[in-house]
């Protein structure tokens, strides 16, 4: 017997099941929307950016908070009567002789044709005072989103080899003001160490024990050495996982850098299923994820359409 989910059914078939309803998803979701595929979206309303304060580097949206963006965003998709949300996480996702089939924490499950796997990634942030207070706000991962805005300010750079030698030339480029902080020996080969001397940017290496700041704006790092650093801005590398393991257990292969692997048109190395945004992409942007997202919905109803025209039975 089928039972009543809200407005959808338990077991229900759709075209199209999407995991995850941030930027990545929606986008792909209006695409499907847009094509008359009957799409199901599957999230839990807690998007990885929730403490931004503000989206940029987003043409017509620089400067916006996400959350209005986003919400934007649903209610557009919305519009299209095919595509359904529903308010849960997604557990798990197996591969059925038709499609999908993915069930939630909540017990229900759904059926699809096709899979889209916009779940974003899960950053793990050190256990230092005052990080997470501050991550989104004043410790930040990306100087094309945040880099404009702490323009000549005392900028820090937590990280430490290739990393922070990459991240020194961009944030270089944005302010004079530059500290690398490595948490530890500094891990540069001797040319490095050469040029970042050239450069006068100072590498420190005693651990940060504390970060002080005020509703998320960052005052001073104190050191484990003693050492009081007045800073305005934290790039941060840290290290992270996929916000969920239904990849995994699909199959899907990763890249070395933990993102999942897609070709051109986000297509994962499963069949049936593709991946856009934070989670298949080293550019963490709500740029990147939108334009991502809006690819995959247009390619995965590409191939719903061309296996529909091509049917021998119709």
């Amino acid at each position: 017997m089928l039972i009543k989910v809200g407005y959808m059914k338990a077991n229900e078939l759709f075209d199209v099941i999407i995991i995850g309803g941030s930027y990545a998803g929606l986008s792909a979701a209006m695409s499907l929307g847009r094509s008359l595929k009957k799409t199901l979206v599957i999230d839990s309303g807690k998007p990885c950016n929730a403490q931004t304060p503000q989206s940029h580097n987003f043409l017509t949206q620089d400067g916006k908070p996400p959350q209005e963006i986003a919400a934007l965003g649903k209610q557009q998709v919305e519009q299209y009567d095919t595509v359904k949300f529903f308010n849960d996480i997604a557990v798990k996702a197996i591969k059925t002789d038709t499609g999908f089939l993915v069930s939630t924490r909540a017990g229900t499950t759904f059926q699809a044709k096709k899979l889209i796997l916009a779940s974003g990634i899960k950053d793990m942030l050190p256990d230092i005072p005052g990080f997470s207070n501050a991550w989104g706000i004043s410790v930040i991962h990306c100087p094309y989103c945040h880099g404009y805005e702490y323009r000549d300010q005392l900028t820090g750079i937590y990280a430490n080899g290739d990393r922070a030698l990459h991240l020194a030339s961009l944030v270089g480029n944005l302010t004079n003001e530059l500290t690398i902080l490595t948490n530890g020996p500094a891990e540069f080969t001797q040319e490095q160490s050469d040029l970042l001397a050239r450069r006068h940017i100072p590498v420190l290496e005693s651990p940060i024990l504390a970060i002080e700041q005020q509703n998320g704006h960052l005052q001073q790092l104190i050191l484990k050495d003693g050492t009081h650093l007045p800073m305005k801005a934290l790039y941060a590398a840290v290290p992270f996982v996929q916000h969920t393991d239904i990849p995994l257990s699909l199959g899907c292969e990763m890249t070395t850098s933990g993102h999942l692997q897609v070709d051109s048109f986000q297509k994962t190395t499963i069949p049936g299923v593709w991946a856009c945004g934070d989670n298949s992409s080293p550019m963490r942007a709500v740029s990147n994820a939108v334009a991502t997202g809006a690819l995959a919905g247009a390619m995965v109803n590409m191939e719903l359409t061309q296996e529909s025209f091509n049917r021998t039975d119709s």
